[in-house]
């Protein structure tokens, strides 16, 4: 079968269902079929928040475990808590910069150490640390992270269309106000990718 399976995962607030939609919406101009399943979580509390994104031969917006190709995660933590639907081997893409959550800020939990995150994520999956929030500010507004993880998801090849489709879709799809910021960031993520020497 003929599919390419994405994870989106973060918090609340970081753009991840128009991330997600984006993505969509570019396989079906490239004349693609495209299904989403999305999960919201507390999502308007900074709670977690999934996609899933089928591409190709697909009948079914849902994925069993260790059959994803590559996770998309706008935060570490959450890139870890859904590592087991990503394939041996196979591709995570993360920001770097943790969201704390309230009741870490309250004392009442821990949030794990970074350096272990990125460990446990290695021993399974090939890893891709990049500062998206980082990219984001200085492209014009710290929202704009999750342009930045799609530009680098762009040129992983592992799409089955080309990045500068996916160009055109977030400029058919986004308000023209942001526009300037969402292409510098976007593009951002893909300079970031080829200067790391990433090929899949």
């Amino acid at each position: 079968m003929n599919k390419t399976s994405i994870v989106f995962a973060g918090v609340g607030g970081q753009g991840i269902l128009t991330a997600a939609n984006i993505l969509g919406k570019a396989a079906l101009e490239a004349n693609k079929k495209a299904l989403i399943a999305e999960v919201h979580g507390m999502a308007q509390r900074g709670g977690a928040v999934e996609c899933i994104i089928n591409i190709g031969d697909v009948y079914s917006a849902l994925i069993c475990n260790d059959s994803a190709d590559v996770l998309v995660s706008l935060e570490p933590v959450e890139a870890l808590r859904q590592l087991s639907k990503i394939k041996k081997d196979r591709l995570v893409i993360t920001d770097i910069n943790p969201v704390i959550p309230p009741s870490v800020s309250l004392g009442i939990d821990t949030y794990p150490d970074l350096e272990d995150v990125f460990k446990e994520i290695q021993e399974k999956c090939r890893l891709i640390k990049i500062d998206a929030l980082g990219l984001a500010i200085q492209s014009g507004a710290r929202i704009a992270k999750n342009m930045v993880l799609l530009g680098a998801l762009a040129d992983t090849g592992l799409l089955p269309f080309l990045p500068q489709l996916l160009l055109k879709t977030i400029q058919k799809n986004l308000p023209s106000r942001y526009m300037a910021i969402s292409e510098k960031a976007f593009d951002s993520g893909r300079v970031f990718l080829k200067n790391n020497n990433y090929v899949e």
